[in-house]
């Protein structure tokens, strides 16, 4: 089994503990150490039955141990991309043809259609339906029971909130937030903030 310390002490990393002894009970991948946090004030706890072993800087003393962020761990903290584990819960569905980068995280029941490119950093929460030959570009984050149709493009640094739905063949601009529930059924610029049926525009993202 690999080592591994989670990124982040906030409630997703408690999520992530138990996706790892769910991955672990379908076959035995993971050693987890415990968490490593962006704060000094924080090493030393408990959580989740594990403890927080350092801050940052401590990454030094774990050289062998792979590395898995929570959606909250600041991406402005240097990780080499070769230390880099993705976590998928054993009850996603991940179609031939996929494409997944590193420091990924797919909680239960998610679904990944056939030929669709997923980028670094991608953090997705239950149920959500990424579908066929679509892209998820580096750093965005996913909801729960988010559906993106076929051919769907997102680009870096989107947030996409909880049940929104995205039409087929759609562009997601470059650090948007699609708000939840909303329905989008146009290209979305960059930096935009989306809401309601069908999504409007309400206002940038900074």
């Amino acid at each position: 089994m690999k080592d591994l310390l989670i990124l982040g002490t906030g409630v997703h990393g408690l999520e992530m503990v138990e996706i790892v002894d769910r991955v672990n009970r379908a076959k035995k991948t993971w050693n987890l150490l415990g968490f490593i946090s962006a704060e000094i004030k924080d090493v030393g706890r408990g959580r989740g039955g594990l403890m927080v072993l350092g801050s940052k800087d401590d990454l030094v003393r774990f050289p062998d141990a792979e590395l898995v962020p929570d959606n909250e761990w600041s991406r402005d903290i240097p990780v080499p991309r070769e230390r880099l584990a993705t976590l998928i819960d054993p009850t996603t569905f991940v179609c031939p043809g996929v494409a997944i980068g590193k420091g990924c995280v797919f909680y239960p029941h998610c679904y990944v259609g056939y030929n669709t490119r997923i980028g670094d950093y991608v953090f997705s929460l239950a149920g959500s339906v990424l579908n066929h030959d679509g892209v998820v570009e580096d750093r965005v984050v996913i909801a729960s029971a988010v559906t993106l149709a076929g051919h769907v493009h997102v680009e870096a640094d989107c947030y996409l909130g909880q049940s929104c739905s995205v039409r087929q063949y759609l562009r997601i601009g470059r650090g948007s937030l699609v708000g939840m529930g909303a329905v989008v059924v146009k290209d979305v610029p960059p930096n935009s903030v989306m809401v309601g049926n069908p999504a409007r525009r309400l206002r940038g993202r900074t």
